[in-house]
């Protein structure tokens, strides 16, 4: 789905990744569930360009709802899969520390699951390789990726300012959709590991300049990293 120019959306509102589109090749940000390779590859045919000029991947996170695809790109492209070196681990194993569910409603939690089970979560596969990042690399990919540390959902978690596009994409360091209650609006994501420390990260968000702050579950946010920021805060 077309979000703007050169910017466009996989999966829905439940689970989404991005794909940055530009005439030097193309950059996505999230791999969403296994099955959203399908749509990956529609919307690579719908505007007429070909696997082979994705450049690279870069993961906010390493959690198994954002790495899907991840290994099948590289394998069979050799693209390569950026992620922070604090969340490396957890994208190569799966690895990760349980954490409280919170407040959850039947129907958006079984909605959740059973878009999971459509979309394959059961066959994610781990990320057999990955390039390690930083708080402030600027990524040798289409529109130039700035990296920013949003540590607190996980270690590493990240969110990916791209400028050339007017976006930023922030994965779990906030929702706009909570997958298990089903509201709406910007909030804090569930299943975070650090709620003290994610809710700090905002700050290093609202200093970014962008128009777009694109979630790894719910709906684009159009308008400024520091308007969504003090939004999650209100909420």
């Amino acid at each position: 789905m077309k979000i703007a120019p050169h910017l466009h959306r996989l999966g829905n509102d439940v689970v989404a990744s991005y794909l940055v589109e530009l005439p030097e090749g193309i950059t996505l940000v999230d791999a969403g569930l296994p099955g959203h390779w399908t749509d990956l590859l529609r919307e690579l045919k719908a505007i007429g360009r070909p696997l082979s000029d994705v450049r690279g991947l870069v993961l906010t996170h390493g959690d198994s709802d954002h790495i899907g695809f991840a290994e099948r790109l590289r394998t069979e492209t050799g693209a390569p899969v950026f992620v922070h070196a604090a969340d490396a681990h957890r994208a190569r194993t799966g690895e990760k520390p349980r954490t409280p569910m919170g407040p959850a409603r039947l129907g958006p939690m079984l909605g959740f699951l059973a878009y999971g089970l459509k979309k394959k979560a059961v066959r994610t596969r781990h990320v057999g390789e990955v390039v390690e990042v930083a708080d402030g690399d600027a990524l040798d990919l289409p529109g130039r990726p700035v990296v920013v540390g949003m540590p607190g959902h996980s270690p590493g978690s990240i969110a990916v300012h791209v400028p050339a596009v007017d976006a930023v994409f922030v994965g779990d360091a906030l929702t706009t959709r909570h997958v298990l209650t089903g509201r709406e609006g910007p909030q804090p994501a569930p299943f975070t590991d650090a709620p003290e420390e994610a809710l700090a990260s905002l700050d290093r968000l609202a200093s970014v300049s962008a128009s777009w702050v694109l979630p790894g579950h719910g709906a684009p946010w159009h308008g400024t990293p520091a308007g969504v920021a003090a939004a999650v805060r209100a909420a």
